[in-house]
C-alpha cells in the first residue's frame, strides 16, 4: 500500500500529538523525543510531526510511503525518464527508521520524497537523521538530505 506524507514542524510535540489524535481518531504509531508519525489507513496518510524545526505550523517535507525498495527504484527509473533530476539514498537512518529512499523537488522546490522503511532504528538524542562522523550533515530530519539540482541552484 502505497500513502502520502505530509511532516509538519510543530512548536509543542504534546500539543501536535493530542489535537492530530483526534483529528483522526487514531494514536501515533511511533512517539520519540520531538518526533512522531500517524500511519492512518483512511485517508491514507503518513503524518509526520518534528517538534522545534523551522517554523512552527510549516511545511518540513512532502512524501509517498511505498512498500518495497524495488518501488523506490521504479519511481526514480520513472522520474528521470520523465526529465527530472533525482537523488537517492540507500539504507539510510532518518526518523527512528532505516529506509531507501528516492528525491525530487517540486516545481517551487518543496522537497518530495518517496521512500520504504526497512526496520525501525533508535537515534541519538536530537537527531532525526544519521550524520557522517566529521561531516557538515545537519542532523534534523531530511534537513541533510540529498537535494536536486533545483534546490541546488
Amino acid at each position: 500500500m502505497a500513502r502520502v506524507q505530509l511532516a509538519l514542524n510543530v512548536s509543542n510535540l504534546d500539543d501536535a500529538v493530542a489535537f492530530y489524535s483526534k483529528l483522526f481518531a487514531a494514536e501515533p504509531a511511533k512517539v520519540r523525543p520531538g518526533y512522531a508519525n500517524f500511519a492512518i489507513e483512511e485517508p491514507p496518510i503518513k503524518l509526520v510531526l518534528i517538534e522545534g524545526n523551522g517554523a512552527p505550523g510549516t511545511l518540513n517535507h512532502l512524501g509517498v510511503e511505498v512498500a518495497s525498495t524495488r518501488d523506490v527504484a521504479d519511481a526514480q527509473a520513472r522520474l528521470a525518464a520523465d526529465g527530472l533530476t533525482t537523488a537517492t539514498e540507500d539504507r539510510v537512518e532518518c526518523c527512528f527508521a532505516l529506509q531507501d529512499k528516492v528525491w525530487v523537488d517540486g516545481p517551487d522546490a518543496e522537497p518530495w520524497e518517496i521512500y520504504t522503511v526497512i526496520a525501525d532504528v533508535e537515534m541519538t538524542a536530537g537527531n532525526l537523521r544519521t550524520i557522517e562522523p566529521g561531516g557538515d550533515t545537519d542532523p534534523r530530519c531530511c534537513a541533510s538530505a540529498p537535494e536536486s539540482s533545483a534546490r541546488r541552484s
